[in-house]
């Protein structure tokens, strides 16, 4: 493939060897699938001529954010890959929304809401991913529990079709299109523009780490404080202890002052033993994985293997699947920089037709976020069979997996795992993007 046969373009059209080879990796460095070539599109107009010339000639097209994917997610084999971050700047807030391109990194449209004093209700906990990289999977973090995932925030798209039609879609226009492109997984068009939901900004941010010894006490209080939402934000996490691991119940309340938390209500009735706690700003809180990215970039397994894993485990299964997981987990499955996270979610608060949970009032995201090596192909393997059980028996228990994983899916997975809205998926992908051309590897279709 060369750059004549596409038409032109006001973008970039690239065909050397440095960037195919980055566009055919990603932060899970084990899928491997080297593209054709690589657009960087300079408007919609050239998203939109790429998606029409590759349709009509049965080219697999990718669209490709910050990279952040662990399993191939963005990448396509011997097809274009579209670099979304060359999109123009277009961060504009008016009233209580803001209107920013699909490349934009969730810092730059804090960094553009904040002066106005306002936020978006839900971040990710990493902020240099990209919007439209979080839509199309749900965009989750620790004011799930109030406000739902980032899809549930999102108010109209701009959107090109698989078939290169560029349309605005909303609850209220081309309810099908925005139906299926939030949260799912880049099938029916690539996102180009996306307005979202903006709330009061707070300034500061005091965060608790609560440390608990007991599985089941740290689960309770979780539950707690979920039901009661006397967090603003919550997560928690499996971290090293001196006699194995421990949990940590992660608490946030943010205000202005001179509004402060009132301690004493927030962790009253909490049953944990050691505890820490510090006052950030709010963005500093919301950014803290910048100095901690910067660390892993230094000593080197920033850039290892990552064949990590989300699943969402029912409420009555939970204890049982984190205590066996625990018991059969050595450090070496994990990683030495690898981490667990473990926080519920509430379902009501969950309104994307497409974002699947378990059934029941709180299900609990699980996600094993294993390093694997960068000189043994054979341990990687393991791990990647380690995610398919771990899979399996989640999914026999009534759980769900959150798509954004190191974990081969079949057709019948995916069938299996969106249940009842699978055939409205099924049928707007077949009507907005035949052929199955767009976004391969998600292997939402056999072929």
């Amino acid at each position: 493939m060369t750059d004549e046969i596409l038409p032109a373009i006001a973008g970039e059209i690239l065909t050397g060897e440095a960037a195919l080879s980055a566009a055919g990796r990603d932060w899970g460095n084990l899928i491997h699938a080297r593209p054709g070539l690589v657009v960087r599109p300079a408007s919609v107009t050239d998203v939109a001529v790429v998606l029409k010339f590759a349709a009509a000639r049965g080219l697999r097209v990718a669209a490709r954010g910050a990279g952040h994917s662990p399993y191939g997610q963005s990448q396509a084999e011997g097809g274009i890959v579209l670099d979304m971050t060359s999109l123009p700047p277009h961060r504009v807030v008016t009233g209580d929304l803001v209107s920013v391109d699909a490349g934009a990194r969730w810092r730059e449209v804090l960094e553009t809401t904040l002066p106005h004093g306002l936020t978006p209700p839900v971040l990710t906990d990493y902020l240099e991913l990209t919007v439209a990289g979080t839509l199309v999977v749900g965009g989750i973090g620790g004011a799930t529990q109030h406000h739902g995932t980032q899809t549930d925030c999102v108010v109209e798209l701009e959107v090109v079709t698989g078939t290169g039609e560029v349309l605005t879609c909303s609850r209220e226009i081309n309810r099908e299109l925005f139906d299926a492109v939030l949260g799912g997984l880049g099938q029916c068009g690539v996102i180009t523009r996306a307005a979202l939901r903006l709330i009061p900004a707070p300034t500061t941010a005091r965060r608790w780490k609560l440390y608990y010894d007991s599985l089941p006490a740290f689960l309770a209080d979780q539950r707690t404080a979920v039901r009661d939402g006397r967090f603003d934000y919550l997560e928690g996490q499996l971290v090293p202890g001196d006699d194995g691991r421990r949990y940590m119940l992660e608490a946030v309340s943010f205000s202005t002052p001179p509004d402060e938390p009132d301690e004493d209500a927030l962790l009253d009735s909490l049953a944990f033993g050691e505890s820490e706690n510090e006052e950030t700003t709010y963005f500093g809180f919301l950014n803290r994985m910048a100095d901690g990215e910067a660390a892993l970039r230094a000593e080197g397994s920033w850039f290892h293997p990552h064949p990590w894993l989300d699943l969402f485990l029912p409420d009555d299964a939970v204890e049982e699947v984190v205590a066996e997981f625990l018991a059969t987990t050595d450090e070496s499955e994990l990683g030495a920089t690898g981490l667990v996270l473990l926080y519920p979610v509430r379902k009501d608060r969950l309104t994307t037709s497409l974002f699947s949970v378990p059934e029941g009032e709180i299900s609990w995201l699980f996600s094993p976020l294993r390093t694997g090596s960068p000189d043994d192909p054979l341990h990687n393997a393991r791990l990647i069979e380690l995610n398919v059980d771990l899979y399996r028996k989640v999914r026999d228990l009534g759980g769900k997996a959150y798509p954004t994983n190191a974990l081969p899916m079949s057709t019948e997975d995916w069938r299996e795992h969106f249940g009842p809205v699978w055939p409205k998926l099924a049928e707007a992908k077949a009507r907005y993007a035949p052929g199955n051309l767009l976004n391969p590897g998600q292997r939402l279709m056999d072929g």
